[in-house]
């Protein structure tokens, strides 16, 4: 039994503080980059190394990392667990799937729907009528506005804005500060204000 963060690095330790906040007792992390390790005073574990009966949430933002670690830890047996910072929002009519991540002071309005194992992280907000994808991510400090559609894999920067609305194709990225006024197909990386998309 226990609870176990999946993922060691930054986010992993927010993720741990989250967990603090919400009175959540952390066995261990899991990371195969850092198994043996002490992490913020906890043991770091190999993911195979979890017990079957235990539950999880992934601290780690990259979309696809997020879908390997859940299918094996699934597999596994493991059981995906929501957690909320006590200081977030959640609106009225809102679902959130198993394995989401929302961090301290995220405001989420009513009517929004999000998938599993999305993540919002602290002080991002998202409007009503709003859909997350599957791993959808939206870094701190991001504006989705209502009625938005992110697809699943989608990840938005930090302090970017989503317009009323807008569809954000599966695994595009919207870049920090990013204005996003029309549609993103999928697959996309958009920058700058207007969001356009970017030329290498």
């Amino acid at each position: 039994m226990g609870f176990y963060i999946a993922g060691a690095g930054g986010l992993g330790r927010e993720t741990l503080d989250v967990a603090i906040a919400c009175g959540t007792a952390v066995e261990a992390f899991l990371d195969d980059a850092r198994a043996g390790q002490t992490v913020r005073g906890m043991p770091v574990l190999a993911p195979e190394r979890a017990p079957a009966v235990a539950s999880y949430v992934i601290g780690i933002a990259d979309p696809p990392a997020r879908r390997r670690l859940a299918a094996l830890l699934d597999g596994r047996g493991l059981r995906p667990t929501t957690l909320i910072h006590p200081r977030a929002v959640i609106a009225p009519e809102t679902t959130l799937r198993l394995g989401c991540l929302v961090m301290a002071n995220a405001h989420v309005s009513s009517s929004v729907s999000i998938g599993f194992h999305a993540q919002v992280q602290y002080n991002a907000t998202i409007g009503h009528d709003a859909l997350l994808g599957d791993r959808a991510t939206v870094y701190p400090g991001a504006n989705i506005s209502g009625s938005v559609t992110l697809e699943e894999d989608v990840t938005v920067g930090s302090n970017a804005v989503v317009l009323q609305g807008r569809t954000i194709g599966r695994g595009s990225f919207v870049g920090a500060g990013a204005v996003v006024t029309r549609d993103v197909p999928a697959g996309t990386v958009v920058v700058g204000s207007p969001a356009r998309p970017l030329v290498r």
